[in-house]
């Protein structure tokens, strides 16, 4: 009986976890770049063609060794499934409403839209450089924000020589464009990829 507590318990608190993903605003639409696109399906196709697959043949391999109370393998294996099967769930919605936006359809233009590169300076003289991306590809490491941050809201629409204003918890910030460019931002290779050269 306590068997069955500790697996359902288990389960549910596997289910509760795991971060925190970015939601899609109400009455939005994902935007995303085609190397976005690409990249999340590839992982997609990845997990549902290689990585789940062997993860299945390992638990199936591991519950035909009897107690599976006690299975390392067995039990490891079910929670990996789980993971992969909710990863599986939320890349599928992601990629069902979709729109995929190629930046480069405003190549030579001033004026910012989703995709572009922007180059401005703030108040105190300290210049940034920002790419505007999709929720789910933006990469803060990389000066990629989301187009639904404060900073990509503000300069959305702007132009070159534009000051607009930039909301903060301290207080309104101004913002000057200084320069918009859109680039072809290819896909990273999947981790495989790299691994099979």
């Amino acid at each position: 009986m306590s068997k069955a507590f500790t697996k359902e318990s288990d389960t549910q608190a596997d289910d509760d976890e795991g971060p925190a993903l970015p939601p899609i605003p109400a009455g939005s639409r994902n935007y995303m770049t085609p190397a976005g696109y690409a990249r999340l399906r590839g992982e997609l196709l990845d997990l549902i063609d290689n990585e789940r697959p062997k993860i299945v043949e390992v638990v199936h391999w591991a519950a035909s060794n009897g107690d599976r109370s006690e299975n390392g393998d067995y039990l490891y294996g079910k929670k990996r499934l789980r993971e992969i099967d909710r990863r599986i769930r939320f890349l599928t919605k992601r990629l069902e409403v979709a729109e995929v936006v190629d930046p480069l359809v405003h190549a030579g233009s001033d004026q910012v839209f989703f995709g572009a590169t922007v180059t401005y300076v703030d108040e105190e003289d300290a210049t940034s450089t920002i790419t505007i991306m999709g929720i789910d590809e933006a990469d803060s490491g990389q000066g990629q924000v989301s187009w639904v941050s404060p900073v990509a809201r503000a300069l959305l629409k702007s132009r070159v020589g534009d000051e607009v204003p930039l909301p903060t918890p301290g207080g309104v910030r101004s913002l000057e464009v200084l320069e918009v460019r859109y680039e072809r931002h290819d896909p990273p290779p999947l981790a495989q990829d790299a691994t099979a050269s």
